[in-house]
């Protein structure tokens, strides 16, 4: 069998972005057992509910639903379990110094495979309030209308 190559995305978090103000994102590996692998290679799973935690002195993925491998026995596993992030010793002090700020989280942004291996892109990111949130949708609306009106009075030129 060929080696795989390249970035493979099997879930975003299109909404962490929303919800998030992105300061610093990492690539971790993850520890899975041989049929969430299978699950994320059919390319299901859900990163909506998920965040990242320490315990101790380890990184912890959490709430991310990797459901049941269709044709797994009771070697199956949980769905929603806790699963072990994979990161350099000053990756971990950095993300634990970072996150001790008031109001710093850790999110889980993607969910891909990167040469055969599965990867998560996390975030230390701080809650955004209503008002940046709506702030940011208006500003990206008047930014399509601008880009609209541009092409439209281009072509009315040629």
């Amino acid at each position: 069998m060929a080696k795989e190559t390249g970035r493979k995305l099997v879930a975003s978090n299109r909404k962490a972005r929303h919800d998030y103000l992105v300061e610093d994102t990492f690539e971790a590996g993850l520890v899975l057992t041989g049929t969430e692998v299978k699950a994320l290679r059919m390319g299901r799973a859900s990163l909506v509910d998920g965040w990242a935690g320490f315990d101790g002195d380890e990184l912890y993925l959490e709430g991310v639903h990797i459901p049941e491998y269709l044709n797994g026995t009771w070697t199956n596993h949980a769905p929603r379990r806790k699963r072990k992030l994979l990161l350099h010793r000053k990756e971990l002090t950095r993300i634990s110094h970072l996150t001790r700020e008031s109001g710093h989280t850790i999110v889980p942004l993607a969910l891909y495979f990167k040469d055969g291996r599965a990867k998560v892109e996390i975030a230390v990111a701080k809650g955004k309030k209503e008002y940046d949130k709506r702030h940011a949708l208006r500003e990206r609306q008047d930014n399509r209308e601008a880009e609209r009106a541009i092409s439209s009075r281009r072509r009315g030129e040629d």
